[in-house]
């Protein structure tokens, strides 16, 4: 970054530290423009579309300079990724409800769908502009990027603890391998609604909910053994050939080995 760009406020808000102003002050006052800057750039991305939208337009619109901005935002991709993040916490915290008192698997994984909707629907014509972006497998802004590691491990630990609630008995060797591919079924949702032009979205309402019966008769079904090497080979046919998912499943097996 040329230093005539250099950042004004010199705290990172995920760091962690505190400043000389005393403990949590200055984290408090990163995260607070890390924020307005993300919300800004979500509201310009809407109105002028994610490839019109400059970091120095965002920048002058949040009131911040644009060093300032890429000290927060590496670039256009990162503040998607921001905004993947948020998601992600947002449904992990919405979804409380659901999990707390629901033990039906299908009630469980629909009212987990039903919530991700609910907290998407202000986004979705954004969606739909920088989905072409985000289609590229090479784009930072694919769900199966690395980049996209942190928010995706968060979705998939969703669907790790609806399976761990349920009253659905799950065979030992599928507990890994089966929040992926809920995950994964989520993301055929996902897609289905950047395109759908239902009113309030009802169709895809609707086929969460179909989903959602589909997927607790295929998690009944595995617990017929025959069926296991199955699921196994869908598992793995996911992540050898989706880049990013070949990667975290490699981090997961050596975090096995070394324990």
């Amino acid at each position: 970054m040329p230093a005539e760009n250099a950042p004004e406020e010199t705290a990172p808000a995920a760091s962690g530290q505190a400043g000389d102003d005393g403990p949590g002050v200055r984290p408090a006052k990163g995260e607070q423009t890390r924020t307005l800057i993300l919300e800004t750039a979500m509201r310009l991305f809407q109105e002028r579309g994610y490839d019109k939208t400059t970091m120095r337009a965002i920048a002058q619109e949040a009131g911040v300079s644009v060093g300032n901005a890429y000290y927060y935002f590496a670039g256009k991709e990162h503040l998607i990724q921001g905004f993947y993040d948020r998601i992600a916490a947002e449904h992990q915290a919405a979804v409380r409800e659901v999990l707390d008192t629901e033990t039906d698997l299908e009630a469980r994984l629909a009212g987990v769908l039903r919530v991700w909707l609910d907290i998407a629907s202000p986004y979705h014509e954004f969606a739909a502009q920088f989905f072409k972006n985000a289609a590229d497998p090479d784009s930072p802004l694919s769900p199966f990027s690395s980049e996209s590691e942190h928010a995706r491990e968060a979705a998939i630990s969703v669907h790790r603890e609806v399976l761990a609630g349920t009253k659905t008995k799950v065979p030992a060797e599928l507990v890994d391998v089966l929040p992926e591919l809920m995950w994964l079924s989520q993301m055929g949702l996902v897609l289905y609604w950047v395109f759908d032009r239902s009113p309030g979205r009802e169709r895809s309402y609707r086929l969460a909910a179909r989903g959602a019966k589909l997927t607790t008769r295929g998690v009944a079904l595995a617990r017929f053994r025959v069926l296991r090497p199955l699921v196994h080979e869908v598992h793995e046919l996911f992540t050898d050939f989706l880049p990013g998912m070949s990667q975290a499943a490699a981090s997961r097996k050596n975090a096995r080995e070394k324990h």
